[in-house]
């Protein structure tokens, strides 16, 4: 086997070369484009229509260049920027050109996804970092989204994408026949920025779906993604920008809620609560804000998608609740996606293992400081305390996290963390919990300036009562990208004793080292508009002795290798092929299906080696019927899997959606195993009546827990971030012996207020 992936490695690298093209392509780093803002005297209406005076004059950023299907020539589809502010806002018109009036908007609710929608988006690098910038969007139908990129945008290099940040802003579009117009008017108070500065870096970029193109005012080659911030332009002010004013914000909450636990026999009937709490945010400075909460509720917040879990480790899930997520980079983006050192979900919120929920530990207070001191100093503080858990014997337990970011060089850094978790009022022999985790770490990110390097590299050590050997966790990572190529080295050492309880650290005591290479390819003519062929490998070594397992410390107890070709069409599908091998011992008893007998299960000291083939095809998102199926069959540990995951999706433009994702495997394992078929599926109706006013229903079939979750979110959105919420969830055991009996039920009634001082 190892001679055919060689092999492979080979060919692909040959194809590589021959593919080789003088075609023109951007240069890398920054653009000299440059747009010229001047302070406007006139009033301007936010109402979609450029008819305002200063729309006619003043620069233009204009003459977009195309990064789909092709990066070498002008956008079919043009796009003209003008910008001005004054005192309190930023105001910048937009008109985009099309070749007619049938645009798709696949609803009216905020924070639209890009590929599913005509939209333009605008990136501002406000502290000219080339590492962080504030996003907004709009569609043909006014609709809006915002979001924060960190660490560049680039995934592999650390970068995110945090749409679920929600701030103050206005802004609204109408379509005009073959081009349509949006206004946006953005506060400087929802901006942050240094006081006195004369320049922003910014970028736009566009998707026309009729020319099915993706376009971008800074020329961007296909082999970086189109929000990468390596690729900007400048927005020159003709004034200094002041300090916008006082800027304070209160977002005081009420809500009342019914729940009823069916399982508690002492509970007979439902139980009724009220609650009350807020957030507020207080501008430091400019640059700098800060966040508190008391008694926080987050029942509005959506509930987590369910997956199929035939892992043996923890799954990671994503934040969701608003209060952590500006400049939630500074605080989680430390380590790699195996090991962090703090994970906010750690705080205030669990899982419920029957049902597979989320369920809250209370938070009676918290405050989060987080910004820029000045235009290469980040920090960020952040302390939280939890309740008491008295049916788990838990204490109360403070939670505090420090971090410091340096720029040094073009783009790199050098990041700083603290965490501590410290018990309140704890017992000193406590058997279930310590009274104190603590976590230091020290990280260096580079980011070239020519872009073609990105990497990081850390060393985090745990300060814990314990007296354990390896209480530390090391990691590198360095990637080369190049228009045809892409190389990767990275790996990490996690130590037994590395215990970092306010983290994500699913596995511990191994050393991994993982090269990877992908070749791309970029056809000029034909139905194929760009592939790839990636070979990624993944080596893990035990480090210490275990009582339980026989492993030689240091000797090889896994390897993992992938081959896959991934293809995107010029028809705008998608589809890709994955070859893996698996090698590996058992470390711990496991039972991958969760579904048999508890006397049944792989044992520990196993090994076990096969192969798998996946595959994926996405069909065009412009139409109104659209799917996704990602097919998967072949050994698994010593029996058989075959399966199939996907969804379909059906638009009703512009109202809403419905969608029906499903997971199906079946599983046929050696031994006492009985063979067992594992569903998931998830139908989701997403109707929007208005801007303001929507209506998600979100159904769960889970036969690996027993459990079908019906949740249904009602959201009025009756002033900027200001909302109703009404959240109805019900949890159903669907054991055919149990005679579909209900879990538990609960409806929340939830109004939030955003009031600025």
């Amino acid at each position: 086997m190892k001679k055919r992936f060689t092999s492979l490695l080979c060919l692909a690298f040959t194809l590589s070369l021959s593919a080789q093209s003088t075609e023109p392509v951007a240069k890398l780093g920054d653009s000299d484009l440059t747009i010229h803002l001047k302070r406007n005297t006139e009033k301007i209406v936010i109402d979609g229509h450029l008819m305002e005076e200063v729309w006619q004059k003043g620069d233009n950023a204009a003459n977009f260049w195309q990064y789909f299907p092709q990066d070498t020539s002008s956008a079919v589809g043009q796009t003209e920027i003008r910008m001005t502010y004054d005192d309190q806002f930023l105001y910048v018109g937009v008109r985009c050109h099309s070749a007619g009036p049938d645009y798709v908007v696949e609803s009216l609710k905020r924070d639209y996804s890009f590929s599913g929608n005509d939209n333009i988006t605008l990136l501002f690098d406000t502290f000219n970092d080339k590492t962080n910038a504030f996003v907004f969007g709009m569609n043909p139908m006014g609709v809006r989204r915002e979001a924060l990129i960190a660490n560049g945008g680039r995934s592999r290099g650390g970068g995110t994408f945090s749409d679920s940040w929600d701030n103050k802003w206005y802004g609204t579009a109408k379509i005009k026949g073959d081009y349509w117009e949006a206004e946006f008017a953005i506060p400087f108070k929802t901006l942050r920025f240094q006081e006195g500065s004369t320049e922003w870096r910014f970028n736009c970029y566009r998707r026309d779906t009729q020319h099915n193109e993706l376009s971008t005012w800074v020329q961007i080659p296909r082999n970086y993604i189109i929000m990468d911030l390596s690729f900007m332009g400048k927005m020159i002010w003709d004034e200094p920008l002041k300090k916008p004013g006082a800027n304070i914000s209160v977002i005081p909450y009420l809500t009342t809620s019914m729940t009823r636990d069916f399982e508690n026999p002492d509970q007979t009937s439902p139980s009724w609560t009220g609650n009350a709490g807020g957030d507020a945010k207080i501008a430091i400075s400019s640059g700098l804000n800060l966040d508190l909460t008391v008694n926080p509720d987050f029942s509005q917040v959506e509930v987590d998608e369910q997956v199929t879990d035939l892992s043996r480790f923890e799954i990671f899930f994503p934040e969701r609740r608003q209060f952590f997520l500006e400049n939630a980079d500074l605080f989680g983006s430390f380590g790699l996606t195996r090991v962090n050192p703090f994970f906010s979900r750690r705080i205030g919120v669990a899982r419920d293992t029957a049902t597979g929920q989320n369920i809250q530990n209370p938070i009676p207070f918290g405050a989060r400081l987080s910004g820029k001191l000045n235009e290469n100093l980040r920090v960020g503080l952040l302390n939280m305390q939890t309740a008491k858990e008295e049916e788990n014997g838990l204490p109360s337990f403070n939670y505090t996290v420090a971090t410091l970011q340096q720029k040094v060089f073009d783009r790199s850094n050098i990041s700083f963390i603290f965490v501590n978790k410290q018990a309140v009022n704890g017992e000193e022999d406590a058997d279930n919990y310590n009274l104190y985790n603590r976590v230091a770490g020290l990280e260096y990110r580079l980011a070239s300036k020519d872009t073609k390097w990105t990497g990081k590299t850390f060393l985090h050590l745990a300060l814990t009562p314990e007296e354990v050997d390896h209480k530390f966790t090391h990691g590198f990572q360095l990637e080369l990208l190049e228009r045809r190529y892409r190389l990767e080295w990275a790996h990490l050492f996690i130590g037994q004793g590395y215990n970092a309880e306010v983290g994500f650290v699913p596995r511990k005591d191994y050393m991994l080292m993982s090269p990877e290479v992908q070749f791309l390819f970029f056809p000029k003519k034909g139905p194929i508009n760009q592939h790839s062929i990636n070979i990624d490998s993944r080596f893990f070594l035990q480090v210490g002795k275990d009582e339980e397992i026989d492993f030689t410390p240091w000797s090889l107890s896994e390897r993992q290798i992938e081959a896959e070709w991934e293809i995107r069409f010029a028809n705008n599908t998608q589809a890709g092929l994955t070859l893996k091998e698996d090698e590996l011992t058992l470390l711990r008893d496991f039972d991958p299906t969760r579904l048999q007998a508890d006397s049944v299960f792989l044992e520990a000291n196993d090994r076990f080696h096969f192969f798998s083939l996946e595959g994926n095809y996405e069909s065009d998102q412009r139409k109104k019927f659209f799917f996704e199926v990602q097919p998967n069959f072949g050994q698994f540990y010593n029996g058989t899997r075959a399966g199939i995951t996907g969804s379909f999706t059906y638009r009703y433009q512009p109202y809403g959606s419905f969608t029906l994702a499903y997971d199906y495997n079946y599983i046929k394992l050696g031994g006492d195993f009985q063979p067992v078929n594992i569903w998931l599926v998830g139908p989701r109706i997403d109707l929007t009546f208005s801007k303001n006013l929507f209506l998600t229903t979100f159904i769960q079939y889970n036969n690996q827990l027993d459990n079908l979750n019906i949740n249904t979110r009602f959201q009025w959105r009756f002033q900027p971030v200001s909302d109703f919420f009404l959240v109805y969830t019900d949890n159903y055991i669907t054991d055919p012996f149990s005679q579909f009996s209900t879990r538990n039920r609960a409806i929340v009634a939830k109004l939030t207020y955003w009031l600025n001082l």
